[in-house]
């Protein structure tokens, strides 16, 4: 059986999370918070572990970014 992504709300305290995440980042570089983000990023897609669920995950946070840097035709 094939998860899918889920969109719906999950988190019950968004906002909490939000602030932790942010204060994470306390005192750190951009390039720490760049290996930071990296490091966050890899060990919840193990915890998710569906690679299917990690692709769509993946493509719905490329879609918008990086637009603004393409060639124009």
């Amino acid at each position: 059986m094939t998860k899918h992504l889920s969109l719906a709300a999950n988190i019950a305290d968004a906002d909490g999370f939000y602030e932790r995440l942010i204060r994470l980042h306390d005192g750190l570089s951009e390039a720490e918070s760049q290996l930071l983000n990296a490091k966050l990023v890899l060990i919840l897609a193990n915890h998710i572990g569906d690679e299917q669920v990690i692709a769509e995950a993946m493509e719905l946070a490329r879609k918008g970014v990086g637009e603004a840097h393409a060639p124009t035709t």
